[in-house]
Formats: C-alpha cells, sequence, structure tokens
C-alpha cells in the first residue's frame, strides 16, 4: 500500500472498536486460553512495558512496519521476534512515552518524529510477569535506523503487503515455557517466524487494517 493512501486511514484507526482479545487468540498457543483466569489475576501485579507498531514509508513511498530480533541472552525473550518497545521506566510519564522513548532508543527514530494514533489491547506476559501496551504510530518519512547493539541483534523491515497476507499465517512447532515441542500459530515475516504476545498483538493490528481498508 502506498504511505500516502496509509495516511488517509488514520481517522478510521483513531476511531474503530478494538477486536480485542478475539484477534489476539487467532494466534494464541492452545495452552493460553486455559490460562485466562490465572493470568487475570496476575496482571494486577505485574510490571509494565509498552511498544510500538511503528508504520513508515520506504524509499518507493511502500508502507512498512519495523520489527526487531532480540539479541541472545539468558531470559525468556531471547532470540525472539518483537516490536520496539519495553518496560516503563521512572522517568516516563506514561505508557506511551515509554514507547516512544524505547523506540528511540532500540532503532533510533527520533521521539519527535514518531506521531502515535492510538493505543491497542493489552496483553499479559506470563513468563516475564509484564503487562505490555502496545501503541500504532507512524514516521512520515523514512528512517534512517539505527539499532541499539546492547538489545537488538536486527532490525527487521516488513512490507504492509506482506504482513496482511494470510498467506504468511503458519503452524509452527515450539518448545515454550508451558510444553515442549507444541504446535502455535505463527507470522512469517521476512524468514522470520513470529509467535507468541508478538504475534498476538500483531494479529489485532492485521485485523484492524483489514477492517479499515474496507469501510
Amino acid at each position: 500500500m502506498n504511505f500516502d493512501d496509509f495516511i488517509k486511514l488514520r481517522s478510521k484507526i483513531e476511531n474503530i472498536p478494538l477486536p480485542a482479545e478475539a484477534s489476539q487468540f487467532k494466534m494464541s498457543p492452545p495452552f493460553r486460553e486455559g490460562l485466562i483466569d490465572d493470568n487475570n489475576i496476575k496482571m494486577k501485579t505485574a510490571r509494565k512495558a509498552a511498544v510500538m507498531a511503528l508504520f513508515y514509508p520506504n524509499k518507493v513511498h511502500e508502507t512498512m512496519l519495523v520489527l526487531i530480533l532480540r539479541n541472545t541472552y539468558k531470559g525468556v525473550h531471547s532470540a525472539q521476534i518483537g516490536f520496539p518497545g519495553g518496560k516503563v521506566e521512572p522517568e516516563d510519564y506514561s505508557l506511551k512515552t515509554a514507547a516512544i522513548r524505547e523506540t528511540f532508543e532500540e532503532v533510533g527514530v527520533p521521539e519527535n518524529n514518531i506521531d502515535v494514533w492510538r493505543k491497542i489491547t493489552n496483553i499479559y506476559i506470563p513468563p516475564s510477569h509484564f503487562i505490555v501496551q502496545p501503541f500504532i504510530g507512524i514516521v512520515e518519512k523514512t528512517p534512517n535506523f539505527l539499532k541499539q547493539d546492547a538489545e537488538v541483534d536486527a532490525i527487521i523491515e516488513v512490507p504492509l503487503v506482506e504482513f496482511l497476507s494470510d498467506k504468511n499465517v503458519v503452524t509452527k512447532r515450539v518448545t515454550t515455557s508451558y510444553a515442549t515441542n507444541v504446535d502455535v500459530p505463527a507470522f512469517v515475516l521476512q524468514g522470520y517466524i513470529v509467535w507468541g504476545a508478538t504475534a498476538m498483538m500483531l494479529s489485532e493490528v492485521k485485523d484492524i487494517l483489514k477492517e479499515v481498508q474496507y469501510l
């Protein structure tokens, strides 16, 4: 999609009712729905984080989405695909402020260049005990990405047309904190497998974008 056409969807994206868990559970690992009640209790004491689904034009003005490959480290999110973002720090005025700051720190997009359109449905991450608030935002010009080497292994640029294609939804066998060799729904984007919480948040973004194109 041409980025000028994407920009025209702003009002619809800002005002559409969120599909929320109905979208998230399309890409949920099979065991997750059974943990809803338990997760709702744990969410009350969870640490807070915020991430950004950031769209932008590439050099030929096609709409793109940026994701990151996290570094390998001793932690539950090691070597996983995610959105730019991270935990809320004491100096952050809000969850939105945290998402913007973390996006700048991880992929180098200046904070003043990020225009946040709306927040979408938050999600609880049981292994790390975080509740994550995702936002949809844009940058109007092609960014000069600069990755944070300490946390980011690679910056992944995904064409919107690829993200919205149902051909890129697959079933993948993975090992999780709950089970070994379990089949989970996943996206294949730029050759990377995206599953778990990131896939669940992406599913809501995808459903929002698909619906506003046909309103």
